[in-house]
């Protein structure tokens, strides 16, 4: 979907089908192969079978939900839930005629039209993170799950990363960048939480059989940024503004030229970019 289009769709919709890429081809060839590890990653743990019910909550573009249709086999079924009506539409328009396919408006702490015990495997992928009542979700994926049926999550531990710019030294413009990280308000849904929490929460709501995998990176050299004017168009995630937002509100027009001289060179010298992030891969069971 074109970027220009992203006015007339939700927040979510806005920033998967536009915002996050900035409707550039190259900027999404880039986060592929990311995506396609978490996808995998949940699906692998789900331990899906034929005739398997999915529920994929916070579905989105409908990553993890249209993977899932390839394992649950003829008989099976994929439940595709978000809280956009646009992302639904947009799965609808994906997954075509496919009988197989359910589509639910509701948000990860309030499932309430989800039937209990009706699903046998809950999905997220990078869901959490927006939700304020994390513990309230674990306990509705308990409620609509069927006994023995299993929960398999990914989500990124904010937290432990540091605040900056892509993980590069701005050296002599270090203090223009600064003001730009600044205008991005910490979010407390998305920070304030760890993989201890998720261990905790997940035990609390009566899981059981829980198995964790957790990657952290520090100061780990990246790949450098190929289009910086391509990169300025895309935001971090749904509620944050864009870069060039960001800058636009914190940068006189002089200052603004500054740091884009500045990241043109890093982009003319392939400067590495550097990363400091931790994931989680959480599965368990509903006893």
């Amino acid at each position: 979907m074109a970027y220009v289009l992203e006015c007339d769709m939700d927040e979510w919709a806005s920033w998967l089908l536009g915002r996050r890429d900035g409707g550039d081809a190259g900027v999404r060839a880039s986060f592929a192969p990311a995506l396609a590890g978490f996808r995998d990653g949940v699906l692998d743990r789900a331990r899906i079978g034929a005739g398997d019910t999915v529920l994929d909550v916070g579905t989105g573009t409908g990553l993890i939900g249209l993977g899932a249709l390839e394992r649950v086999g003829a008989d099976g079924r994929v439940i595709f839930c978000d809280v956009s009506a646009d992302l639904l539409e947009s799965c609808r328009r994906a997954t075509g005629d496919d009988k197989r396919c359910g589509f639910v408006r509701a948000a990860a702490d309030a499932l309430s039209p989800v039937h209990d015990g009706s699903a046998d495997v809950v999905t997220t992928r990078s869901v959490l993170i927006y939700v304020e009542d994390k513990p309230a979700a674990f306990a509705e994926f308990l409620r609509v799950l069927r006994p023995g049926g299993r929960l398999s999550i990914f989500e990124p531990v904010n937290g432990f990363g540091t605040p900056g710019l892509f993980g590069l030294d701005f050296g002599p413009v270090a203090e223009l960048a600064a003001r730009v990280v600044a205008v991005y308000p910490r979010i407390e849904a998305m920070m304030g939480f760890d993989e201890r929490d998720l261990l905790r929460w997940v035990r609390e709501a009566g899981f059981t059989g829980v198995t964790m995998d957790y990657r952290a990176e520090a100061d780990v050299e990246g790949p450098p940024i190929a289009d910086w004017p391509a990169l300025k168009r895309t935001a971090p995630n749904p509620l944050a503004p864009t870069y060039a937002e960001a800058i636009e509100a914190a940068l006189t027009a002089g200052e603004s030229a500054q740091l884009d001289a500045y990241l043109e060179k890093a982009v003319a010298e392939a400067t590495p970019t550097r990363r400091t992030a931790a994931t989680v891969f959480l599965a368990a069971v509903r006893p």
